[in-house]
């Protein structure tokens, strides 16, 4: 009985210990944007489809020369598919949808968090995302007013300073796009850091 006491108490600590390294080891991507960097972590355990989906435009340099074409102070700032001159870049295929599955591992449309902009179809985010400027669990997350969803994958772990610049800035209408930055915030470079 006391051996399996002690044992029990290894394995907890164990764990207890492995957590942080987990958070150590989620991929981190780097913004770098004419406000400023943001630097997100995303979490393939809880949304793989996803962040694979956003890896990969990373890693095709998809997002370098983009721009944050919609922000809404006290809502969210949204990015990564226009160029500046607010032309919508090629994508691949659309993802499948996981934001029910990425909701109940614990992933929230919550100030700070990252989660991948689509249209009324749940399965037709490409490229873009938005970064929560504000907690919008109640009209985000399922099974909400926009139920199922949209789908969490990040969170900002540096940069909210950045991210909080953007939010502020002066917005106009631009064709047929609403809330978009008169002096364009562009996102210079997208890499993979650790």
């Amino acid at each position: 009985m006391v051996s399996f006491s002690r044992r029990a108490a290894a394995l907890l600590l164990g764990a207890c210990l492995a957590a942080p390294a987990w958070a150590a080891d989620a991929p981190k991507v780097k913004f770098a944007t004419s406000a400023g960097d943001i630097v997100v972590e995303v979490y393939p355990d809880k949304a793989p489809k996803t962040v694979e989906n956003f890896l990969q435009y990373v890693r095709d340099k998809h997002y370098d020369g983009t721009v944050f074409h919609r922000v809404i102070n006290d809502f969210m700032i949204q990015g990564g598919g226009m160029d500046r001159n607010m032309a919508q870049k090629s994508t691949r295929p659309p993802v499948a949808h996981e934001g029910r599955d990425a909701y109940a591992k614990g992933l929230k449309n919550e100030l700070g968090t990252v989660a991948m902009a689509r249209t009324a179809d749940p399965n037709s985010a490409t490229a873009q995302f938005f970064i929560n400027v504000a907690d919008n669990t109640r009209t985000l997350d399922p099974p909400g007013p926009n139920a199922p969803g949209y789908t969490v994958f990040g969170r900002v772990v540096s940069g909210m300073d950045v991210v909080n610049k953007i939010k502020g800035v002066q917005t106009a209408r631009s064709g047929m796009h609403g809330d978009v930055p008169v002096v364009p915030v562009v996102i210079n470079s997208a890499t993979l850091v650790r």
